[in-house]
């Protein structure tokens, strides 16, 4: 998909949004909702969407919805690092397939590394469990 494409209303996020399929909820409101990577790359890794925008990528997103996405962003970054204690945090946005975006709809990740984790390659292996995300969850959504 290159970085003209249109946004497509029935992406895996979108439904998300929508509430037609599961996700496993760390931050909720009006304009973004943080949920916890079915394919994460290391433990804790969480990413963060706007819900009003119908945008594909950062370079479409209308200026006054990253306002409120990158706010977001940073507000559970602060709460991984404070939940989960990692070494570091890669804050990570891909724009086009070429660049490594695999859901066309804006999104960021927010990838806690940890010293004696290795980081697993974006979007791929086998999904994580499911109790395993929601524990982490709970732990970064009691550190909002």
């Amino acid at each position: 998909m290159t970085l003209a494409a249109a946004y497509e209303a029935n992406n895996i996020f979108a439904k998300i949004i929508r509430g037609e399929i599961p996700s496993v909820k760390v931050y909720d409101d009006a304009d973004v909702l943080a949920f916890m990577d079915i394919y994460p790359q290391t433990d804790g890794h969480v990413l963060v969407i706007p819900k009003k925008a119908r945008a594909v990528n950062l370079l479409d997103t209308p200026g006054e919805d990253l306002k409120a996405l990158i706010l977001a962003v940073q507000k559970v970054a602060r709460a991984v690092e404070k939940a989960l204690r990692p070494d570091g945090v890669r804050i990570m946005q891909f724009n086009g397939a070429q660049a490594g975006q695999s859901v066309f709809h804006v999104h960021f990740h927010i990838v806690p590394v940890y010293a004696e984790q290795p980081v697993r390659a974006h979007a791929t292996g086998a999904p994580a469990d499911g109790e395993r995300l929601k524990e982490f969850a709970k732990r970064i959504s009691a550190a909002l």
